[in-house]
């Protein structure tokens, strides 16, 4: 791995733990359950860009199916919230 790769992965780790961190703020602090909600959206989206960089980093297939895991239970589980805030129940 070039010298140029190894800090660019280092770099972008760092800006999506900087993101990770405001985005838990933004959880915690929130005004409305739509911003909680939003927020988790953006938990799972970084978790699974930082998987992806990290299957770049020691070039690891296990990476890559961890982040689609990931993306897959998060979009069930905005759905599964959306539907919770919209409604006030889960299963009909």
């Amino acid at each position: 791995m070039s010298a140029l790769l190894a800090n660019a992965i280092l770099f972008s780790l760092f800006l999506f733990s900087v993101a990770l961190v405001l985005t838990v703020i933004r959880l915690f602090k929130g005004p409305s359950a739509q911003d909680r909600v939003l927020a988790l959206d953006y938990l799972y989206i970084i978790a699974m860009l930082m998987m992806l960089v990290l299957g770049i980093r020691y070039a690891s297939d296990t990476y890559f199916e961890a982040a689609l895991l990931i993306a897959l239970f998060g979009f069930v589980g905005s759905f599964a919230l959306a539907k919770f805030l919209l409604r006030g129940e889960v299963i009909e």
